[in-house]
């Protein structure tokens, strides 16, 4: 059974808020029957009439993208800027799970799952993002270890955080490094290096999950296989509270 102002928001009617205010003002009929309470619960086999017409549920769809430099993270911008989403043909109303910068590249789940993408995304379930990253100047171990450790950012503090695989380029005058966060607030990557005096050069998420882009040119995307999708759910806290 779900809440019918969610049911009503998984299938592109409205937003929740704007779905209770439906519900309230009787524009809604669960099996020929107008209904006012928000919350009311519904089953898959319900019919579901919202101002005259039937309501068609969602499929749902789960993407995985080699994200490209040069697009946002987002479903659409005012500045009619291109979004990752304009990279997947369909009707679907589809979503990225999180966010990579606009000069940022790799792993990008998309889904048009709000359940699904809440157990990937939530700090409390804990699912790894490990990125590669470039860097100016030379990383040295107190660095990695203070952003290691997690890190006050002014906002927020930084869960603690994984850095290792630390080498130099020839010229000795950039640093590459491997991290794993299991957190994803705005541009906490960037912000960490720059808070200890390295400012990123180039940022590629390497891996969400167990998920990485390998086959997958910038740019590409695929469908995540039934088995994929459960192995994600699995990795969460929620996943597995659910088993």
């Amino acid at each position: 059974m779900e809440r019918l102002q969610k049911v009503m928001a998984a299938a592109g009617v409205a937003s929740r808020r704007a779905a209770e205010e439906m519900i309230l003002e009787g524009k809604v009929k669960v099996n020929n029957v107008i209904v006012r309470q928000p919350g009311f619960p519904v089953a898959d086999d319900d019919t579901i009439i919202v101002d005259g017409n039937i309501l068609k549920k969602e499929t749902k769809v789960y993407y995985i993208m080699n994200k490209p430099k040069g697009y946002l993270s987002t479903t659409s911008d005012d500045l009619q800027r291109r979004t990752v989403v304009d990279l997947i043909p369909g009707k679907e109303r589809i979503f990225p799970i999180g966010r990579l910068d606009y000069d940022t590249t790799g792993v990008l789940l998309l889904t048009n799952d709000g359940d699904f993408m809440n157990a990937l995304i939530h700090p409390r379930f804990k699912v790894e993002k490990e990125y590669h990253v470039k860097v100016t100047g030379l990383l040295r171990k107190e660095d990695s270890s203070r952003i290691g450790k997690g890190m006050n950012l002014g906002d927020f503090i930084s869960q603690p955080a994984k850095v290792f695989d630390v080498r130099y380029d020839d010229t000795k005058t950039n640093s590459y490094a491997k991290v794993i966060i299991s957190e994803g607030k705005y541009h906490q990557i960037k912000r960490m290096f720059e808070m200890v005096g390295h400012p990123v050069i180039k940022l590629t998420r390497a891996r969400f999950g167990n998920m990485t882009c390998e086959g997958l040119k910038q740019g590409e995307f695929r469908r995540l296989k039934p088995h994929e999708i459960k192995q994600l759910w699995n990795l969460s806290c929620f996943g597995r509270q659910g088993e």
